[in-house]
């Protein structure tokens, strides 16, 4: 099968707005199993993942639950979604109740073949900007892959550790993620559907909350740093609910290396800089 040429998507822009309102932060910190910040305090890390959500109406989602006819990002048929990871830099906090916007712009469109056959891969660039001044900027990499059986297995060991933490994704944890985020993505909540639809063993846990939980596992066996950058990408999906860990080692100067682990083999592996 011919692919389409989406070389005129590429530049495309998009903006939204969002208050970050308390309420919301409340829900987030809950799925999350985290404190919640005040009014007015620092928006925690990738937390603004659950903001700035653009949804679409029922009769627009794909089988998936994913947009099928094409807003933003084109129309991509049948083709499984995956996050694949992103380079985040920190300028300065987002504050919860102040509003802010998101200012989107497709940088990339790249067609890969692999394994699993022919994978479009779109980069999005991402500026957060709050008062006139872009607290996070952030390239994203989103992949979209011909249907076929997904790779489960790991094939690099895990590194020697410094700090780890035990996640549990359990399937209300991974509702509640979705719902925060506003993800219709079957393959978070619907078990009949990711079973026999795109051959998974169980629910998939989200990109972005592994993610989320890596830098945070970070910040609790480092207080007080302040992070600059997150480098991360997805090595293999972790399925719930088995347990998973999130870990790590310091690599130099202002420099960690860190990881989720499940079984001794890499799921998701991250790059991360920070100021003391």
């Amino acid at each position: 099968m011919t692919t389409p040429d989406y070389s005129n998507w590429v530049g495309r822009t998009e903006t939204c707005a969002d208050n970050l309102d308390i309420g919301h932060v409340h829900q987030t910190a809950l799925a999350l199993n985290r404190s919640a910040p005040a009014l007015g305090e620092a928006l925690p890390h990738l937390w603004l993942w659950a903001h700035f959500v653009k949804g679409q109406p029922y009769e627009d989602l794909g089988r998936d639950g994913h947009p099928s006819q094409g807003s933003f990002l084109p129309p991509l048929g049948e083709r499984n979604r995956m996050w694949a990871g992103g380079r985040v830099r920190f300028h300065r906090p987002l504050r919860v109740g102040t509003p802010a916007e998101r200012r989107s712009t497709i940088l990339k469109i790249e067609e890969k073949h692999g394994r699993t056959g022919s994978l479009l891969f779109f980069t999005v660039q991402h500026d957060y900007v709050q008062d006139g001044v872009v607290c996070v900027s952030e390239e994203q990499d989103i992949v979209y892959r011909a249907p076929s059986a997904p790779k489960l297995e790991g094939s690099i060991e895990a590194p020697r550790r410094e700090w780890a933490q035990t996640v549990e994704p359990s399937p209300v944890m991974l509702f509640r993620y979705s719902a925060v985020t506003f993800n219709g993505h079957r393959i978070h909540y619907d078990l009949d559907y990711v079973t026999k639809q795109e051959g998974y063993p169980g629910l998939v846990v989200h990109g972005p909350l592994i993610a989320t939980t890596i830098l945070q596992a970070f910040l609790d066996a480092h207080p007080g740093r302040e992070v600059e950058s997150f480098n991360y990408r997805g090595l293999r999906p972790l399925i719930a609910p088995r347990p998973f860990e999130v870990a790590g080692t310091l690599s130099g100067d202002g420099k960690a290396q860190l990881w989720a682990e499940q079984d001794g083999t890499l799921a998701h592996q991250a790059d991360l800089t920070f100021r003391s």
